[in-house]
This record gives structure tokens, sequence and C-alpha cells, in this order.
């Protein structure tokens, strides 16, 4: 059996949710889409669910110009019998907020953690990108892709291995060569041109004028209530400083302290950095080169600076175990 056929052997009902990640990006939303493709050619409909916004302008775009349906999960009626298949996350993550439902299936390319609580789960750390093995199952079953859908996925797959230069791996190769093939180059343009909205500038300022440099680690408070998109690009844009090999934003927000974290060196590993540093404060992980964590319930700054502080110099101390690091 393929995977696709495993997965559609553990669904029971003749309806299924597909929930993204919190905020969802242009991986998940691609992955979610190709799966409720995949699902229709095995006769099973499912919706497309998410929590928090989708604060991404490409992302936006992409639901604009791809026609995607997609709807907030607190605004259906969702009962605890329904099936729930999450993508680009697990059950657990601190991104993503437990549903009504059964979260019966898993497809994700993190580091898997309580597997059993799935009747199916595909779940391989070392793939790039999630829309990767969506592709595959494409692939193995003979079901066409649409170019719509081709689009989406390549898109999906450049993003969360910037521009397949990040955490690539044969299968990421593979599908991309696959998709490419069949996606609107047009449509990726604009989707490659609608990154930013001109207002998030102020983020890049706030970054530049608050930047911190300690062991090559960089450190900035990007400004208030960020969106996670912004978070996230920023962070990548620090990471292009030749003297800075780690970095570490910050920004207070409504649901407390948001931390992103990025790593250019395989001895600094993102994920388990921001999550021994959150140790007794909130909770953190990731990947290896990317990951994210925050301090809940804590949106003042006053108050908050003590636990940023503490967070920061745990950081510094784990890296200064390593030595002094040079950028790769």
């Amino acid at each position: 059996m393929t995977k696709l056929d495993e997965l559609v052997q553990c669904i029971t009902h003749t309806h299924v949710y597909v929930q993204m990640h919190n905020y969802p990006d242009q991986d998940a939303l691609s992955s979610a889409m190709g799966l409720q493709v995949l699902l229709k050619s095995r006769n099973i409909d499912s919706t497309l669910i998410y929590y928090g916004v989708v604060d991404k302008e490409n992302t936006l775009k992409m639901i604009e110009m791809l026609h995607v349906e997609l709807y907030p999960a607190d605004t259906l009626q969702i009962n605890k019998d329904d099936e729930i298949i999450i993508v680009d996350s697990q059950k657990g993550n601190l991104n993503i907020t437990n549903t009504v439902g059964m979260e019966i299936a898993c497809i994700d390319h993190h580091t898997p953690h309580n597997v059993e609580d799935y009747r199916f789960y595909d779940i391989r750390e070392n793939v790039g990108a999630c829309a990767s093995i969506i592709a595959s199952y494409f692939e193995e079953n003979n079901i066409d892709l649409s170019t719509e859908i081709a689009t989406a996925l390549v898109y999906g797959l450049k993003m969360d291995t910037a521009q397949l230069t990040r955490r690539i791996s044969k299968l990421d190769f593979d599908m991309f060569c696959h998709l490419f093939q069949k996606a609107d180059a047009t449509l990726l343009r604009i989707f490659e041109m609608s990154s930013l909205k001109l207002k998030e500038l102020v983020n890049y300022m706030n970054a530049i004028a608050d930047l911190k440099i300690d062991h090559n680690v960089a450190i900035a408070n990007i400004g208030n209530n960020c969106s996670e998109a912004i978070i996230g690009s920023v962070n990548d844009f620090l990471l292009t400083i030749s003297e800075i090999s780690f970095s570490v934003i910050y920004s207070y927000r409504a649901e407390g302290i948001k931390f992103s974290v990025r790593s250019a060196l395989m001895e600094l590993n993102a994920g388990e950095i921001i999550h021994e540093a959150l140790n007794g404060l909130g909770d953190g992980g990731g990947h290896s080169d990317m990951a994210a964590g925050i301090i809940p319930n804590i949106t003042d700054e006053t108050l908050g600076a003590p636990y940023v502080d503490q967070v920061i110099q745990r950081i510094i101390q784990y890296i200064q175990k390593k030595g002094t690091v040079k950028k790769l």
C-alpha cells in the first residue's frame, strides 16, 4: 500500500477536517490544498481549517489567486467525533491549537513526538518541506496534478527550504523538478513579489536600531504585536549579515513574548537551544536552523524585560560552551 492508501484506510467518515498550524504559511497551505485533492480522488470530502490569522502577504495572494477555501476553526461547528488530519505540525506543538474533534492522522516534517496518538502518521524530519511529502503522494499514486496545485506545492516547497538552500533532501529536489514542470511561472513570480507590506518596513527599522551582537549572536526587539510573517522575515534578513551566525528576535504580543531564532551553524541547533532557553518559562522548539518559542501571558515590556534577559543569557551561555563561532 502507498502512504495515501494507509491514510484513507484509517478514515471512517466521508468528510474530514484538514488542520494547518496556527498562522499558516505557504508550506502549510499548499500541503493542505494538495491533501484535499488527494482525499477527493478517494471520495473523501474535506474542509481546510486553522487558528489565528493568515498574515503573510504572499500566502494571502495564494489564497486569492488560487481560489482557496479555508476557514477559521472557531467559526465552524466541529464535533468531538469529527476526524481531523494535521499537516505541517503535530498535536501538542506550541504552534497549533487543540481542536474539539479527533486528530486521527498527521503528515509533517518536524521532529516526531506522541505519534501513538494517531491512527496514521507520516512524519519525515529530514525533509525540508511538508509540500514535498504531499507531492510524493500524487506521484506514487499516479494522480494528476492540476496547474494550481503544482504551483501551490512548488511555492510552498521553495519558501520552506529558502529557495532550495535550507534542509534540502533528495525528495525535496525530486519533487521540485516534478512540480516545476507543471507550475504556472507567472503566478510564482507574482507570489515572490508579494512578500511585504509597506507598513512592515518599520519592523526592519526597529530590528536595526535595537540590534546587539554578542558571540556572533544577533539580538533585537522588533516592536510590539508583530505578525508571525514579519517576525520570520526579519530574522531571515538578520542571518544574511556576515558577522552573525545565530539570531534571536522577539516581540511582545497579545499571547505573550514571542521569540524567533535562526542558526547558520550545524553545531548550534536552534530548536534545542530555544527549548532549553525557555525551560521553566514557556515553550519552544523547531528545526535545527529555524525555531520559535513563547513565554505566555506576559505582554508588558517592563514586567517582561527580566524574562527576556534570562532567555538571552541562557542562549549566550549555550553558545559560549561551544566556543567561539564564525559564520560558515
